[in-house]
């Protein structure tokens, strides 16, 4: 179901000033509970991988394997299978070549550029090839959460489940090396495995995240609530947690707008999204600026030119 004929529902009555009884019809179609089903577990799952991208410094990656995604979604349109299925082969098996290509955090993006730059030759391939209308494909560029059908809501939850299983089994070591390569090496953890199954759970997260906001605008999901979180705590733990919040919420009211407006919901996401990460960073550019203001008000004055410096008085 497009966008447009989503929100022609919610034209029918129109937002009103009682929140609850809004909620309530906007959640009596089936559409709308399968978009907030699948929306909400999507959205976990990029708010936590979503941090370890930016902790990594790997957003170049997550923007990689999202155009990756196009071109399995092309190669499954091509073969008459589910284009999203195709999304997640695809991006799997590409995340295995940049973790086994770059096994290091530095040095990657030539790999990244060279394995995204042949996906999307083979996403070009498979286009042409197709005689039919392509329109499934393309529909992946910018989400198609409104027309998920329930049986994808069930792939979309066991993926979650699988992923946030694996996760939480490999969090300390993926912490570790994240903030510091090198020492983590050190102390016997296997970098290169770590980087690896990261890479193949931030393919599985956005193969979710695909369904929301489509490849082309996946980062918002994926970048602004961990990089937004990561601005406002400095605990690990503080700041997954408020990075997973954040993207549920942008997904939540993302979904609601787009089926009482005529604007679809990627469109939302990705706004709602920047507009946090600049309220975030103006706030925290403020902050630092009254910090300073303050120590600089609270440094002892300058002694007088006739005043003996302290190690002389104590001597």
């Amino acid at each position: 179901m497009s966008g447009a004929l989503a929100s022609g529902y919610g034209f029918l009555s129109g937002p009103s000033w009682n929140l609850v009884a809004d909620v309530h019809y906007m959640l009596s179609f089936a559409f709308m509970r399968n978009a907030f089903a699948a929306g909400t577990a999507s959205a976990l799952v990029a708010g936590l991988i979503g941090y370890f991208v930016v902790l990594r410094a790997s957003s170049f990656a997550a923007h990689a394997l999202s155009h990756i995604g196009f071109a399995g979604a092309a190669g499954a349109v091509l073969l008459g299978i589910n284009p999203v299925l195709g999304v997640g082969a695809l991006s799997l098996a590409a995340s295995i070549g940049m973790g086994a290509l770059g096994r290091r955090l530095q040095g990657r993006d030539v790999v990244i550029g060279l394995v995204m730059a042949a996906s999307l030759g083979l996403g070009y391939l498979f286009i042409s090839l197709y005689s039919g209308n392509a329109s499934d494909a393309y529909a992946v560029l910018f989400g198609q959460i409104f027309g998920i059908t329930t049986g994808a809501v069930r792939i979309t939850l066991l993926t979650s489940v699988v992923v946030l299983g694996l996760l939480a089994v490999m969090y300390r070591p993926l912490l570790f090396a994240s903030l510091d390569e090198e020492v983590a090496e050190a102390r016997g953890i296997r970098v290169g495995a770590v980087g690896l199954a990261f890479m193949m759970l931030l393919a599985l997260a956005v193969s979710e995240a695909v369904q929301v906001s489509g490849v082309l605008l996946i980062f918002a999901l994926l970048v602004a609530p961990g990089a937004i979180a990561g601005r406002v705590f400095r605990r690990p733990a503080a700041a997954l947690a408020l990075s997973a919040a954040l993207a549920i919420l942008i997904t939540w009211a993302s979904l609601a707008l787009a089926f009482y407006t005529p604007y679809p919901v990627s469109f939302y996401v990705t706004s709602l999204a920047f507009v946090l990460y600049l309220g975030v960073r103006a706030a925290s550019h403020g902050a630092g600026l009254r910090r300073e203001l303050a120590a600089s008000a609270r440094s002892p004055r300058e002694p007088a030119g006739d005043a003996l410096p302290a190690a002389t008085v104590r001597t």
